[in-house]
């Protein structure tokens, strides 16, 4: 029952689970057969990330099964935990507390999940109960009742119904039919499709729906992960036109408790062979799985937000791997994981031949290339240019025109009129903004305590009066309105994001993520504010650009039907990638600049966070470890998290720097090789489960991989 952890730490969770008052010859008959279950208990304590072995009653030994419920005694409480074997004896050396009772005779938990999930902590240096917690579904009590109540039989082999061709659009991507034929045959093949289109007939909904149609007619099952519920709605309707509705499970918290554990028994009991949802669809316990597949894996909705911090697309990729089943990664773009992935052989690529790429996608134009300016010498300078005002008058008398911009809101940051600098609220030091349409009567509130500002003064020029540093979703709205009279305008952002829209002429304005799907495509898209995509102080701010344009460009029509993109940003490698429609050139670039300077996903990173005394302690600990296996890394930091003038004021009589000390927190970054992933990341969670059984050290956040720290 080694788990790599200090023996020390171990040996005290010991004691602690089994107190001196339970270490009693006394207690009730034990089961005859396999009388000790090893239990995983559901903590997010590092150091108790393991087995603990427990007695089996008698009157529990037909429920207490491997992969079901049950309650413990630990340390003086009541937990919940799951079984994970039974075993005949146990190396505890002493009397083992007997099991309290079985919360539930289903075995919600099984071998092949308890696997993955054991791999998925060790890639993320996380517990494996955190992950569990994230893959189960809490319980209900009658759901349960109802499923054993119905034949859990699994169904026959679901095929494609008459009248309906499963592989309908893989034809015109070069690998495409292969990868299908594959997939029926019974085969893994994994690849990475380029989509091209993101609404009607031809959309890559239909695509990942073929794909599961032939692996469903090898008699497998399959799991496909989404980033959000409208992602999740139409792959699930481009399912039901191949599969029985009956074969498809849905798998997604927005749903509610009750849905959501229905559907994932369903699942467990095979009468559902295919299971389509978010996040933790990708632990759905799919028997004989052929195909797990994720869109759009560049969503940062993909990211688990609890520890360990899981992505999606790993997940997968593990589990694939684990299963022997084929992998298919798709989007309209392709992430830099993703390219090194193809660059490795480890998938082939699924693209679309550039005579089907110039057929199908729309014609893009760039204000800011040498025709443009030379034709409108103003259009770096005006929101809307000449040439993107021209393409939605035009467009709008064929159908609805999309706007993408880059923040919500009406004035999202304010700046001071007379210096520039950005305008900060006087308490917290946050950004002002203006939440609406009030003319000059607007009072600016902060973003972060909502505190109004009505008499606010610059601190660096004490000037009173402020600007629009950035227009939002409401403002351009505004604009658009009073541009074009008579046209219908339509927002879509924060908590009023639209699925859909009506193929109207209107105007569609939305925040970047949140453009809705027009059925027969948009006429024309403008796609604003694309400079201050690109000026992001992240790492990825290029690659996301890129994703979120091609996203929108991918629902506009062909160019021969009149589709038509704008975008009003400088000329750079990203906007070229857009003009010439080469999304995989762009991957392949990046991916270069990001080896050559060793930056992920070339090598992996963890990022240590908390106050500067616990960080520098922990990574003495895991440096001392590392070298101790022969093992040396780069490391950055540690750097505060907080600029300067957010930090507190001192205390009177206090010194500043000893009031900046204990108030902010710090970052390390450890730089991993991949062929030293392994081995390090074991001793992070050594290391992680030394310190909270010492708790002499205040805790600190441990996270791998995150997409947001550098």
């Amino acid at each position: 029952m080694s788990d790599g952890m200090p023996d020390q730490p171990l040996q005290l969770s010991l004691l602690q689970g089994f107190p001196a008052s339970t270490r009693t010859l006394t207690g009730p008959p034990l089961a005859s057969v396999r009388p000790v279950a090893r239990v995983l208990i559901e903590s997010s304590l590092p150091h108790l990330d393991r087995p603990f072995d427990y007695s089996v009653p008698a009157d529990l030994h037909e429920t207490a099964q491997p992969g079901v419920r049950v309650k413990v005694k630990f340390s003086g409480q009541e937990l919940n935990g799951y079984i994970l074997e039974r075993a005949e004896e146990s190396d505890a050396g002493h009397v083992l507390v007997p099991l309290h009772k079985v919360v539930s005779p289903v075995a919600v938990l099984t071998p092949e999940l308890r696997e993955l999930a054991s791999r998925v902590a060790g890639r993320y240096a996380g517990t494996v109960s955190d992950v569990l917690r994230v893959a189960i579904p809490p319980r209900v009590v009658k759901v349960e009742k109802e499923i054993a109540a119905e034949d859990a039989v699994a169904p026959a082999v679901a095929v494609s119904p008459p009248g309906t061709e499963p592989g309908a659009g893989w034809a015109d991507y070069r690998n495409g039919a292969a990868f299908l034929r594959h997939l029926s045959a019974g085969g893994s093949p994994r690849a990475v499709l380029s989509a091209l289109q993101g609404f009607g007939p031809g959309g890559w909904p239909r695509l990942l729906a073929g794909a599961v149609a032939a692996v469903r007619q090898s008699g497998r099952g399959a799991v496909v992960v989404v980033p959000d519920y409208r992602d999740l709605d139409r792959v699930q309707s481009a399912l039901e036109e191949v599969l029985p509705a009956g074969d498809i499970a849905r798998l997604t918290a927005d749903d509610g408790q009750t849905p959501r554990y229905r559907s994932y028994l369903r699942v467990l009991n095979g009468t559902a062979g295919v299971a389509v949802g978010t996040r933790s669809a990708a632990y759905a316990p799919v028997r004989n799985l052929g195909l797990v597949a994720c869109w759009d894996d560049g969503d940062d909705l993909h990211v688990e937000q609890r520890s360990p911090y899981a992505h999606s697309r790993e997940v997968l990729l593990l589990r694939a791997e684990q299963e022997g089943a084929a992998c298919l990664l798709a989007g309209h773009t392709r992430s830099t994981e993703l390219q090194r992935l193809v660059d490795a052989g480890w998938a082939m690529p699924v693209e679309a031949e550039r005579t089907v790429v110039r057929r199908t996608v729309p014609r893009v134009l760039n204000t800011a290339d040498s025709f443009e300016m030379e034709r409108d010498p103003l259009a770096r300078m005006a929101r809307l240019p000449g040439a993107a005002w021209r393409t939605a008058k035009e467009g709008l008398e064929r159908g609805p025109v999309l706007v993408q911009v880059a923040r919500s809101g009406y004035a999202p940051s304010l700046a001071c009129e007379t210096c520039r600098e950005a305008a900060r609220c006087q308490s917290c030091q946050g950004p002002l903004a203006v939440a609406g349409a009030s003319g000059s009567s607007a009072v600016p509130q902060c973003r972060w305590c909502s505190t109004p500002a009505p008499a606010w003064r610059c601190s660096h020029c004490n000037g009173t009066r402020l600007r629009r540093g950035a227009t939002g979703v409401l403002r351009t709205a505004e604009e658009l309105g009073r541009a074009f009279p008579g046209k219908a305008v339509v927002t879509s952002s924060g908590d009023h994001v639209k699925a859909t829209v009506a193929d109207t002429g209107a105007l569609i304005v939305a925040t970047v993520g949140a453009e809705p799907v027009a059925a027969g495509g948009y006429a024309a898209a403008l796609l604003l504010d694309g400079d201050s995509l690109l000026r992001r102080e992240n790492l990825r701010a290029g690659e996301d650009a890129v994703r979120r344009w091609f996203n929108a460009a991918a629902l506009v029509r062909p160019a021969q039907e009149g589709g038509v993109v704008v975008i009003t940003a400088d000329d750079t490698a990203a906007v070229g990638a857009l003009l010439r429609w080469d999304p995989a050139g762009y991957a392949q670039r990046e991916l270069a600049l990001r080896t050559e300077l060793q930056l992920p996903p070339a090598v992996r990173v963890a990022s240590v966070t908390g106050g500067r005394a616990a960080v520098a302690h922990f990574t003495a600990s895991v440096t001392k470890l590392l070298a101790g296996e022969g093992v040396e890394l780069r490391i950055a930091g540690p750097a505060p998290l907080l600029p300067a003038l957010s930090l507190p004021a001192a205390a009177p009589g206090q010194a500043a720097g000893t009031a900046a000390a204990r108030a902010e927190d710090v970052r390390t970054l450890l730089f991993i090789p991949y062929g030293q992933a392994g081995a390090v990341t074991r001793l992070l969670r050594a290391a992680k489960a030394a310190s909270a059984a010492k708790r002499t050290e205040d805790p600190v956040q441990l996270r791998l991989d995150g997409v947001d720290v550098l």
